[in-house]
């Protein structure tokens, strides 16, 4: 099974089973790589970004996943990279880096995992780390009723609502601060992204940045 063909299957059964809604989509950068970062409610997420985003992305996966017979054979087909959670990874972080450097575009969630409930949990810094390395953009890539009842909605014939929400790409501020406070201001820009993803999202989506969101303009 081919990306193309995958992204194909994926857009066809998400059409079949939801409403499914796109907004944003000039928002996409054109010319250059770029980190989509999106809110990670459940396991649709991914395959429902991946196959209505207007070009091919790379993606970050839970290696975890790739243990499941279906999940992982589809993973691997598409070739998702896979992230163990909860551990310091050099060498992916250097496999990230080197696909930004030659230009593909990567779908990450910022909470480094499924959240099960639409409210979204604090981002750990490694966004901020990758595009430290790359000066990648950041684009914001809002996902609105990809919660994990959604295949018994769809099953019952209900065809519920599906979102995904690009917002415009984010400079993140330059690192300068050493130690600690290189941390600190790698945090701050990790906020930074999800305050942008609060600001595309309803309320009960934007979990403990709801008091920081920052709406479009």
């Amino acid at each position: 099974m081919s990306r193309p063909f995958l992204r194909a299957v994926f857009r066809g059964i998400f059409h079949l089973l939801a409403q499914v809604k796109i907004t944003g989509t000039e928002n996409v950068p054109l010319s250059k790589p770029y980190v989509a970062a999106m809110n990670h409610v459940s396991i649709y997420d991914p395959p429902f970004a991946a196959a209505f985003w207007s070009e091919p992305l790379e993606i970050i996966g839970a290696a975890d996943v790739f243990d499941k017979p279906v999940q992982g054979q589809l993973l691997r087909a598409y070739g998702v990279i896979p992230v163990h959670r909860g551990e310091y990874d050099r060498a992916l972080f250097q496999r990230i880096i080197a696909v930004l450097a030659a230009g593909y575009p990567l779908l990450m969630a910022p909470e480094g995992g499924r959240s099960h409930v639409p409210a979204m949990r604090r981002a750990l810094p490694g966004i901020a780390y990758i595009v430290e390395q790359t000066k990648a953009p950041v684009v914001p890539a809002a996902m609105v009723g990809t919660t994990e009842d959604f295949w018994q909605r769809a099953r019952r014939g209900e065809r519920p609502s599906l979102e995904l929400r690009i917002g415009k790409p984010i400079t993140l501020p330059e690192i300068t601060a050493r130690g600690k406070e290189k941390h600190a201001a790698r945090q701050a820009n990790a906020d930074l992204v999800m305050r942008h993803l609060a600001g595309l999202l309803p309320e009960e989506y934007r979990g403990v940045y709801a008091d920081s969101a920052i709406f479009p303009t």
